[in-house]
């Protein structure tokens, strides 16, 4: 018997608003459908054994008998190891890791054992009475200088000694920042349930998942089954982030289990669940020089990026250092680069792309560099950055890392800021509140976003009845997809076909009823996914005009599409004041233009960048996971973890957009979901540093806390 999947239907005249999107009728009425509601007959709930220590061996799991409670371990489930990663880096170890401790215990949160009962409290309660014995050893920390690299890269183009350099025609600054891991603190946990079907030997499963097609695959490789044996659903998603891009141990046990008791089973992580063993991100310590001449042009930087990755390695784990890598220098021409970094694993939680996958780490060291070589040069930071930035007549660009630029008016988006901004007077006005004693500063910061390579795939149905259904593999975690989509749809179709958009259904999330995808990560959904669409709708309508279909019959049309990637960018500028007692910072204003390529909603696309911003400003002031030497977990709950709230947004935001159209795909769109989390923490940290007046000596790191200034602030003086 299948579970229960459908949603009740709820039409605008029972709601009394107007919905922006498609999604906001179900999502604000309580019809929506999360992976927590699912359920399904006979289900039973799952609760996992953990270990409660970062480095060590367990010696007895202490699996106590009780009644309606079934346990299961390695002995019944066997061993297991995690799927392969994308090795966009050559890894220099074995990253296999195993599905259920046994031998070796890796990180505080591990599964050890699964509890399976016939309810959620229950099979809980059970886990709170496991007697578990461990031996416990020393735990790695993050970027520990003795552990090995298990992944690295290194560009270098016309490499020299930054060092050696003529003080009288050139100056040569430094910067070092840590970046904290930080939580991908989603509206919903993580979430999985599975449904074995005895009869045909399949399983059905639902996953809060960024990447149902890849999901798929590794569970039908982890369970033995053909990919035509399993269907992955995801239904609504509170959010992902990144962090729901790639399967994780438990959900690979929640479906083994499901195939070994030969039932349905569901799990739900709770909140402390998701702070010890869900995936995080960020977790960095970047150093670089920057060398310019003395009319201000850039001749030189090399940087050393070194990032975390935790016990175990989720499919994209390498991404944030090879993006760091290859974005840098950013938006600027540099004609000599020296980048080098690593990647090294520790005792602790896993580390997965975060919204923005180290286009935020490449930003915010080169913006430092750039600010602290304004000041040692004795230049406006404005001015600097015109004298450096790529012309938008060189596009497109290849960078020195190898990079295809594909377009951009990187100078054109500076002074469209610098306008909104009214940076003149701004100088000004800080020149006279410095006067009264004020800490003031303003920040600025340039960035360039890769926004995804490769192909999506999309099939569209025109039916008998002049109805359209529009299937993707890029599914959606709260962006709007089922309106975005459906307007792209409409605006190839319309007017060779006479089509009304509330025709046009849009379905994605179910690999049963949608083409494989590669998913909806790395901003490419629109301009990839888009692109699918509308190559579809066009091979549709070129069906329908040659008649190859009987009219009688329904056009079928899927296509996929491939893409070179396309690449945003923008400019952040904002102004910040510290508490010359306290050392509190305030966020007073912020002005952002961005150049996404073709909008296709202006609306979700404002939402997009406003959600970014949120996160970047989380990062930049407040967030921080953090460990003891033991590994231990001491920001377990939002009792001890900072996340922004709306009242620490300033309440001046002010957003311009540039439209330069990206040739690499059929909209000419460029991704627009992690900008904010690019260049908001860059131009805050540069703010912070202006509002202190800071010698090109120090250094702060994030967050940017009110104890971290007051110090730094004191010890200045």
């Amino acid at each position: 018997m299948a579970c229960n999947r459908q949603v009740q239907a709820i039409t605008h005249s029972a709601v009394d608003f107007e919905p922006l999107r498609r999604e906001d009728v179900r999502l604000l009425t309580g019809a929506s459908r999360f992976v927590h509601d699912v359920q399904c007959p006979g289900m039973q709930h799952v609760a996992f054994v953990r270990s409660p220590i970062a480095h060590g061996s367990v010696e007895d799991l202490g699996l106590p008998r009780l009644q309606g409670v079934q346990w299961l371990t390695t002995e019944e489930l066997g061993s297991h190891v995690m799927p392969a990663i994308n090795e966009l880096l050559p890894l220099l170890g074995d990253a296999s890791f195993p599905l259920l401790g046994g031998e070796e215990i890796s990180y505080v949160g591990q599964p050890l054992a699964m509890a399976i009962a016939h309810t959620r409290d229950m099979a809980r309660r059970a886990v709170q009475q496991v007697q578990l014995k461990v031996v416990e050893k020393n735990a790695t920390p993050d970027n520990s200088e003795e552990e090995p690299a298990i992944a690295q890269v290194a560009h270098e183009v016309g490499l020299r000694d930054a060092t050696a350099f003529d003080e009288a025609t050139a100056i040569v600054v430094s910067a070092k920042v840590r970046s904290p891991r930080v939580v991908a603190l989603s509206m919903e946990p993580r979430a999985a349930v599975a449904q074995w079907h005895a009869d045909n030997q399949r399983l059905t499963m639902w996953l809060p998942t960024q990447t149902p097609s890849r999901a798929r695959s590794d569970v039908a490789a982890c369970l033995g089954l053909t990919l035509e044996a399993v269907n992955v659903i995801a239904p609504d998603v509170g959010g992902a982030f990144g962090a729901k891009a790639s399967v994780c141990p438990e959900d690979l046990l929640v479906a083994l289990a499901a195939q070994y008791l030969k039932t349905s089973l569901s799990w739900q992580a709770s909140r402390s669940e998701e702070f010890a063993s869900g995936m995080q991100g960020r977790g960095s310590v970047l150093s670089g020089q920057l060398q310019a001449d003395r009319r201000g042009r850039l001749l030189s930087l090399q940087a050393d990026l070194q990032f975390t990755l935790g016990a175990w390695l989720p499919y994209s784990a390498v991404v944030p250092l090879r993006n760091a890598a290859r974005i840098l220098p950013g938006p600027y021409v540099v004609p000599t680069l020296g980048v080098k970094g690593q990647a090294k694993r520790s005792h602790a939680a896993p580390m997965n792309i975060y919204r923005g996958a180290g286009r935020p780490e490449a930003a915010l060291l080169m913006e430092i560099l750039i600010d602290k070589a304004a000041v040692a040069l004795k230049l406006d930071p404005v001015e600097l950055r015109r004298r450096n930035l790529i012309a938008s007549s060189q596009m497109p660009y290849t960078t020195a890392t190898g990079e295809l630029l594909d377009s951009g008016r990187y100078a054109q988006a500076l002074e469209l800021a610098i306008a909104a901004f009214g940076y003149a007077k701004e100088r000004e006005i800080q020149a006279q509140r410095r006067g009264k004693g004020e800490h003031i500063g303003i920040g600025i910061a340039l960035y360039i976003e890769p926004c995804g390579q490769g192909w999506e795939a999309a099939r569209v149905t025109l039916h008998v009845n002049g109805k359209i259904t529009v299937a993707s593999g890029s599914p959606a975690q709260g962006q709007g997809h089922e309106t975005s989509f459906a307007q792209v749809a409409f605006q190839t179709l319309h007017p060779q076909l006479p089509c009304a958009l509330e025709d046009i259904e849009v379905i994605y999330g179910d690999t049963s009823l949608c083409p494989e995808g590669i998913g909806s990560l790395a901003s490419r959904s629109m301009a990839i996914g888009g692109s699918a669409i509308v190559k579809a709708c066009q091979e549709l309508l070129d069906l329908r005009k040659r008649r190859v279909i009987p009219l009688n019959e329904p056009l079928v049309v899927e296509a996929k599409f491939n893409a070179q990637e396309s690449w945003s960018y923008g400019c952040v500028i904002t102004r910040m004041s510290i508490d010359a007692d306290t050392g509190e910072p305030r966020i007073e204003r912020i002005v952002w233009a961005d150049d996404a390529g073709k909008i296709i909603s202006p609306t979700l696309a404002k939402g997009q960048l406003i959600g970014g911003l949120a996160q970047g400003l989380g990062q930049a002031m407040m967030e921080q996971i953090r460990y003891d030497a033991h590994g231990q977990l001491l920001t377990g709950s939002l009792m001890d973890y900072a996340v922004p709230r709306a009242s620490d947004l300033p309440d001046d935001i002010e957003i311009v957009s540039l439209e330069t159209p990206s040739p690499h795909n059929l909209l000419g769109a460029k991704g627009v979901g992690e900008a904010g989390c690019i260049g908001v923490p860059a131009a805050l940290m540069n703010a912070a540093r202006d509002a202190l007046q800071l010698p090109a000596t120090v250094d702060l790191d994030f967050p940017l806390s009110s104890e971290q200034l007051w110090r730094v602030m004191h010890r200045a003086s």
